[in-house]
Order: structure tokens, then sequence, then C-alpha cells
């Protein structure tokens, strides 16, 4: 690994920019993030990150690699009150009629809020010698030469310079499509899959033991294609629980105390229903909601021409179904490959840029390929659906199922949606045989007089 450019500019500072600088530091002379939003001193929520209050999910592939590019920083999270367990034992999963059988996994996953990793993964960046933070300081175009971004200009007239911009801006994609057609870029298409998800969070107080036995994690999916509906509960920071409730295509939760737990006794187990009878809100307001309306994928990869000087992560590329928790994980293993495609190739050039968008496809392609599936159980759905994706989808019902009963099924399904496998070790013909008969085992299976039919 060696020095490949002078000065990188990141446009954005969330969790995929920041992680964006770590790769970038010990790869250019001097890396700038930019971001026009304030930030905070502490773990606080803020105003650019309208999806910050909502439980979030660092998977633990995400968990892995962060890990890597800062040593110490799972157990500097667990000390400072992230929730460390074992999501095959300590996660209750309720999902197509039933809850996951139990087991020890042996992976170790942390609970926090996005406030707290984001505040913590700042100040590491930040402690960078090379790399400068700056807040409330607003990007309004793209400075360069036809096919070629030269540097950024901002709000007040200033022009930096850069060997490499990197677009961390999140789902703002038409605006920098403006700033490249500026320069004669050409930019990429997007694929758009219509969702209409929204949810709401409370918080309430944690003093252990207010979730059945004894677990810190519950999430719960309803049986598609009738019942829309969607729950998380995590054990956070502060002795906290974050409750976030809602669900697909207008089935979303009521911000006002007694219509959220109206909706939380309506949920098919009753796991959400007595834990917020068990406890206390942090405070009688601090109900908050976040709309959704679709997931989008942007074919950088497809380009016959990428614009020199430039490259889009993170959200800027795809943003998910955030109910799936995969676009900070998503995120920082893009950022790993910027690192790599630099290291290759030596330059910020544009073949980098091709090897770049063609190495986030492949992290994107399971992900993508595994929510919007899931999305399109829902005959609501709108937008490019995949080939054989309802084939894949009633298989996977069956898998889903099987894990009410099957060890090895859930394991299986624990890794692939925690990225730590692909998408194709579920279709495994030996595993498929084995979920098939599983399934059958299920108290939610059709044959059982479960809801877990067939659409």
């Amino acid at each position: 690994m060696g020095v490949v450019g002078g000065h990188a500019v990141i446009v954005g500072g969330s969790i995929g920019g920041l992680v964006a600088a770590r790769t970038l530091a010990h790869r250019f002379e001097s890396v700038t993030v930019l971001d026009r939003d304030t930030f905070p001193e502490g773990a606080g929520n803020r105003k650019g990150v309208p999806q910050s209050p909502h439980a979030h999910a660092l998977l633990i592939s995400g968990r892995q690699k962060l890990e890597e590019l800062f040593p110490g920083l799972t157990d500097e999270l667990i000390t400072g009150g992230a929730v460390p367990f074992d999501p095959g034992r300590d996660l209750l999963f309720h999902q197509m009629g039933a809850l996951r059988t139990r087991f020890t996994s042996g992976r170790l996953g942390i609970s926090l809020t996005r406030a707290y990793l984001e505040h913590t993964i700042r100040r590491r960046v930040t402690a960078l010698p090379n790399v400068e933070i700056l807040d409330r300081t607003a990007v309004s175009g793209l400075f360069g030469v036809p096919g070629r971004v030269l540097g950024v200009e901002l709000d007040d007239g200033r022009r930096l310079g850069a060997s490499l911009v990197v677009d961390a801006t999140g789902r703002s994609a038409g605006r920098t499509d403006r700033w490249l057609e500026r320069l004669e870029c050409p930019v990429p298409k997007t694929t758009t899959v219509k969702i209409d998800v929204g949810y709401t969070t409370r918080v309430m107080h944690r003093a252990g033991g207010e979730l059945h036995d004894d677990a810190l994690l519950y999430l719960m999916s309803a049986v598609p294609p009738d019942d829309k509906r969607a729950a998380a509960v995590f054990a956070v920071e502060g002795d906290r629980w974050m409750v976030t409730l809602g669900g697909w295509h207008r089935a979303h939760a009521p911000v006002d105390p007694e219509g959220f737990a109206a909706f939380a006794d309506a949920l098919p187990s009753p796991h959400v229903s007595d834990l917020l009878a068990r406890t206390k809100p942090v405070s009688d307001d601090n109900a908050e909601r976040f709309l959704y309306p679709a997931a989008r994928r942007r074919w950088f990869e497809r380009l016959r021409k990428v614009p020199e000087g430039f490259v889009a992560l993170g959200d800027a590329i795809c943003s998910f179904n955030p109910l799936y928790g995969q676009g900070m994980t998503v995120a920082t293993l893009e950022a790993v490959e910027l690192g790599r495609c630099l290291d290759r190739h030596g330059a910020a050039t544009p073949a980098m840029a091709r090897r770049f968008y063609r190495a986030a496809s492949r992290v994107i392609d399971t992900p993508w390929r595994m929510s919007t599936s899931s999305d399109f159980m829902y005959p609501e759905t709108a937008g490019a659906k995949g080939i054989g994706t309802d084939v894949v989808n009633r298989y996977v019902r069956q898998v889903m199922l099987a894990s009410h009963v099957s060890v090895p099924a859930h394991r299986v399904m624990l890794d692939a949606q925690h990225l730590l496998a692909g998408s194709a070790s579920v279709v495994r013909p030996d595993r498929v045989v084995r979920s098939l008969i599983a399934a059958r085992r299920s108290p939610a299976h059709p044959a059982a007089g479960g809801p877990g039919r067939q659409s």
C-alpha cells in the first residue's frame, strides 16, 4: 500500500464517507470530508440523517470489517454501552408465522444506535493526522474538464482540487447527476423498486428481562402477501430499548403512544406488546417516523465510459429497503474495495473506477437480490423484478419454515442475512432437500394449519 494521489475529497460525512476516509487516508497525502450538516459533540441524532433515530442493524460482516479498519473498535463500543449478542441465541426472530429455533452460533454481533456508531467512527477518523472533517460546508457542484472531475465547488465560492472525489451523499443522486452532466460525464441508469415502507420508533427504559426469554433483540416479519407489518426491538447503549414498528405498502405504525401500542397489540406475536407494557418511555414525545418510498440501484458498472477522478459509494450507488439493515455494512465493504482497487492501479484512473464499480456490484448483488426478492413477496411492490424471483421466493419460504425447527436451516439463513455467505449457499442441492423435509415439521407449515402458505 502506497500513496496514489495528493488530495481526496469525500462529499458526505455519514458512515460510508467516514469509512472511505479511513481507507483513503493511507493512500492520499491528505483527505477532506465535507458535510452540510452540523455534527453533534456527542452521540446525537442529526437532521442530515433522518433515519438516525430508528433501529439500525450492523451486520456481523460489517462489524468484522470495521474491526479490521479500526482495531479495537468492537471492544470500545461495548465498553461504551453497545450490547454484545449471539444472533442465534439472543435474537428472537419471528418470521413466516413462528420463531426460528434458537442455538449458540458463536457469532458476535453488537447492538447500538446509529448515532453512537457514527460518533465513535468519526472520532477515530478525526484523529488521523492527514484527514480533515468539515461540517456546515455545502458542496454546490463539481469542476473539471469534459469527462474528468478535478474537484468540488463550495457554496461560498471556494474550490477544492482533488485527485479523487468520492460521492458519499446518499440518495441525492439527481443533484450529482446534474453536476456530472455539466462536465459531459455519462450518468448511470437507475432501477427503482417501489416499496412504500414507513416505520415509527419509540425509545424505552431497559432494566433487563423485559423481553421474553431474556433475549436482547427481537425481529418480526409477518407472513406475506396478506400481512405487511414488521417490528424490531434492539437493546442499545444507555440501558434503553429501541422499538421500531411499521411495514410495507402503508402498513405504517402511528406516532401517538396509544396508536403505537395498538399497532403492537395487533402483531401476530405478543413480544413487542408485552415489552411495551413492562417498560416506560424515555420521554412521552420521543416517537419518530421515517418514510422510504423506494429502493434504488444505479448501474455505474454498466457505463461504457466512467467519469475520471470520481467514484460514488454507499447509498449513492444503491439504497436498500432499510427494514433489512444492509446499508451500513454494504457501504463499509465498498469502501474496502475502493482501497484495493486504488492499490492495484496506483492512481484514480478510469480503469480504477471501472474495476471499483465491478467490485462494488459484486458486494451489492447478494443483498440487493435478497431484499428485492423479499419485497416482491407483496404484489403491491412495483419495479423491475429479477428473473426467477417467484421461484426463489417459494423456496426461501420453505427454508424460513425449516428454520423454525432446524438449526442448520437457521444457520444458513443467518449467514446469508449477515453477508457472511453468498445467496447461492441457501440453494445448495443438499440444503434444498434438507430444508424441504424440515419445513414440513414447522408449526407454521400449511400442512400443520399454520399461515406459511404459498403465494
